[in-house]
Order: structure tokens, then sequence, then C-alpha cells
């Protein structure tokens, strides 16, 4: 039997996670199945069991893949700019979440579940690259607000990133959703991801 290399591992991992990712655009989690994601990779649906157990484990790959590359966008504001003001930060945060709508449409999701239906190693990696957000947040604040205490720094990341969890069902709102509100007689003023994004962080860094 032919032995399969890490290189071969990796690219049908990485085909299985983007058949969820393309599936995840206009479809639900629960509407998601193993079936539906292997119909759309190049080889049988069985093989999958080989890279992935469960839905959720892909689910959770897709999250750290996302984490990653909100990394990135973090990584880059730090190391691009000298100096910027509380506003400038707030905003270009703000920026880089409303670039990573599917890493917020994940954070709205039921997490517990995902996480209980994952195998410890693969969880492990999800809480290194979530981790890693958490410590680029905390490089931010101190490069760019170095007057900032290390206690305040720790306050806003435990205000902020549960204050993520929500930001995908405050923005992405169906047409049905607008109608129920009105129906309600809820007087709500809708805003983009940015524009909550913003306003949360200018509040929370005290500009």
């Amino acid at each position: 039997m032919r032995k399969v290399t890490p290189e071969e591992i990796a690219r049908k991992r990485e085909e299985i996670i983007n058949a969820c990712e393309q599936l995840y655009q206009t479809m639900s989690f629960r509407e998601i199945t193993l079936k539906e994601i292997g119909s759309i990779t190049s080889f049988s649906r069985p093989t999958i069991y080989n890279y992935f157990e469960t839905k959720e484990e892909i689910f959770l790959a897709l999250y750290t893949r996302e984490y990653d590359r909100w990394n990135e966008q973090l990584t880059a504001i730090l190391k691009e700019n000298e100096e910027l003001t509380r506003a400038e930060l707030a905003d270009r945060i703000a920026k880089s979440l409303a670039e990573r709508q599917q890493l917020l449409k994940l954070l709205s999701m039921n997490n517990f579940d995902m996480e209980a239906n994952s195998r410890q190693e693969l969880l492990a990696t999800f809480k290194r690259s979530y981790g890693r957000s958490l410590q680029l947040m905390c490089m931010l604040l101190t490069k760019f607000c170095p007057e900032m205490k290390a206690a305040d720094i720790q306050n806003i990341i435990y205000i902020f990133f549960p204050f993520m969890f929500g930001i995908y069902p405050y923005t992405e709102v169906t047409v049905k959703q607008k109608a129920a509100m009105n129906e309600a007689g809820v007087d709500f003023t809708y805003q983009t991801v940015r524009e909550l994004t913003y306003s949360c962080l200018i509040r929370l860094l005290g500009e």
C-alpha cells in the first residue's frame, strides 16, 4: 500500500475544509452534513473519516483557519504602523473584522457543541489560533496605548472578545427578521460590522 505523504494529507484536509466553507455560504450549520460535504470533494465520503471524525471537527478546522486569517490582519496592523491614535486603532481593528464575516458567523454559533464533539488535539490547535488573537490584541494595545496599564488591557480583552460573539446577529439581519421587528414595534438602528465594532472599541479605549 502506498504511503500517504504529509502534503497529501494537508491537501485533502484543505479540500474538505474548503467544501464546508463553500456550503456554509448558502446553508446553515444544521443543514450541512458529512454527505453534503463529501458530495463536492474529489474523493468518496468515507474518506473524510480518515481526516475528520465529525462535522463539528470540520467546522472547528474552518474556525481555526478564520482566526489564523484574522491574526494575519492584526499582525499587519502591528507591523505596518509606528503610531496610531486610539481612534485610528479602533478603526483598523473594526475594518479587519468587517473583512472576516465568516469568523463572526462562526462565533455566533453554539461553540460549546462544536468543541465538545471534536478531538482534543484539534481543539488544542484551535485554541492556539484563538490564543494568538488574544496575544496580538494585547500587543496592539501595549504598542499604541503605552500609557494603558496591564489590568486595563486585560479588562478590554475580556469585554471585547465576548462582544465579538454578538456582532454577526446584530449586523446580518434578514428581511424576515426586520419585518418582525417592525411588527413588534421595536425601534432599532441597524449598523454595519465596522460601525458597531468601532463604537464598542472607541468606548473601551476611552478616546
